[in-house]
């Protein structure tokens, strides 16, 4: 097995990425919702640069990351990336690059039941501010 602690912020985050829209469009269609178009616009509300910013501030605000969660988020936070996001600044896409870093760690490090929690978190706060 890898030593996925050692992957770099980039890395994490692109599988982290992946792994967090699985999970909210599992979520979007267990609601019962099945026009593509649809769920393609209610996904945005979860998985874009603005929304994973707005979840992961709100997340150490609340203090809900352990020490070393927070040091994976700072990990993908401050990856040097050669791309940035089609509608957000980029400050909005580093910190957003760093709460995909932290769901890639997580999901990497077969911490499901952590992961599977703070995204549980995130439907819920989105759901907040949404409805």
């Amino acid at each position: 097995m890898k030593d996925y602690t050692q992957l770099n912020g980039l890395a994490l985050a692109y599988i982290g990425d992946a792994i967090y829209e699985i999970y909210i469009r599992d979520y979007l269609v267990g609601k019962g919702e099945t026009k593509p178009n649809k769920l393609h616009r209610a996904a945005t509300n979860y998985v874009s640069a603005k929304a994973q910013a707005f979840l992961i501030k709100k997340m150490l605000e609340e203090k809900l990351l352990t020490e070393n969660e927070e040091v994976y988020y700072r990990r993908g936070r401050n990856s040097k990336s050669h791309t940035s996001a089609k509608n957000a600044d980029i400050t909005t896409y580093r910190i957003a690059t760093g709460f995909e870093a932290l769901m890639g760690y997580l999901h990497l490090t077969k911490q499901t039941e952590r992961m599977e929690e703070l995204i549980e978190w995130c439907i819920e706060k989105v759901g907040e501010t949404h409805e």
